[in-house]
C-alpha cells in the first residue's frame, strides 16, 4: 500500500501472511509464545522495509530502531498449518519513537488471534543512542499517521497488566 492509498482510504497495512509451522506448536497442542513474537518481529520488519527503513537504509545510515516496550495479548488459539495474516496501525510517532499496534488474524476464520503494541525508538547505532528519524521517514510517518488517526483506536491500545483488587474477606461493605 502507498502513502496516497493509505489517505485515500485509510485502512491498516497488510503487513504479512504466514502459516504456523510444526515447530511452532508447544506440549499444549497450540502455536508456541514465542512464535508469535516471531510472527510480529516478522511483520516489524516488513513495516520497516515499507518505511524506507530496511536492511538497505540500516547499512547506508548506521541507524536502526530497538524495541522499548512490548505488550502482547493472546486471543485465540493458532494451531499448526493455520494461515495467519498481520496488519499494522500507527497510533502516534514523533522524531524518535513510533508507537505501533499490530493484529494477527486467522486466515481462516478471520478472528483476530493476538496483538502486539509497541513503543519502538530510532537509533544512531554508531553511538548506540536514541536519535532523531531522517525528515524523508518523518515525512512518510505523517502521511501515514494523517490516515491512521482516521482509524477507529483498537479497544486493547493503551492498556496494562494489573490483578483486581483483593476482594474484602468478610464480604462486607462499610
Amino acid at each position: 500500500m502507498s502513502v496516497e492509498e493509505s489517505e485515500a482510504d485509510p485502512a491498516p497495512l497488510e503487513l504479512i501472511e504466514g502459516e504456523v509451522q510444526p515447530e511452532w506448536i508447544d506440549y499444549n497442542g497450540h502455536m508456541n509464545v514465542a512464535y508469535y513474537v516471531l510472527a510480529f518481529d516478522q511483520a516489524y520488519d516488513a513495516f520497516l522495509d515499507w518505511l524506507g527503513m530496511g536492511q538497505a537504509f540500516r547499512e547506508q545510515t548506521g541507524d536502526s530502531t530497538f524495541s522499548a516496550e512490548l505488550h502482547i495479548r493472546y486471543l485465540r488459539e493458532l494451531t499448526q498449518g493455520e494461515p495467519y495474516r498481520i496488519t499494522g496501525q500507527v497510533l502516534g510517532s514523533d522524531a524518535k519513537r513510533i508507537h505501533l499496534f499490530l493484529q494477527m488474524y486467522s486466515r481462516r476464520s478471520g478472528e483476530l488471534a493476538a496483538t502486539l503494541e509497541g513503543m519502538n525508538l530510532y537509533v544512531d547505532l554508531s553511538v548506540r543512542k536514541v536519535a532523531p528519524m531522517p525528515d524523508n521517514i518523518m515525512a512518510v510517518l505523517a502521511e501515514l499517521q494523517v490516515a491512521h488517526d482516521k482509524l477507529p483506536r483498537p479497544p486493547e491500545a493503551g492498556r496494562g497488566i494489573a490483578m483486581p483488587p483483593p476482594k474484602d474477606p468478610a464480604g462486607g461493605g462499610s
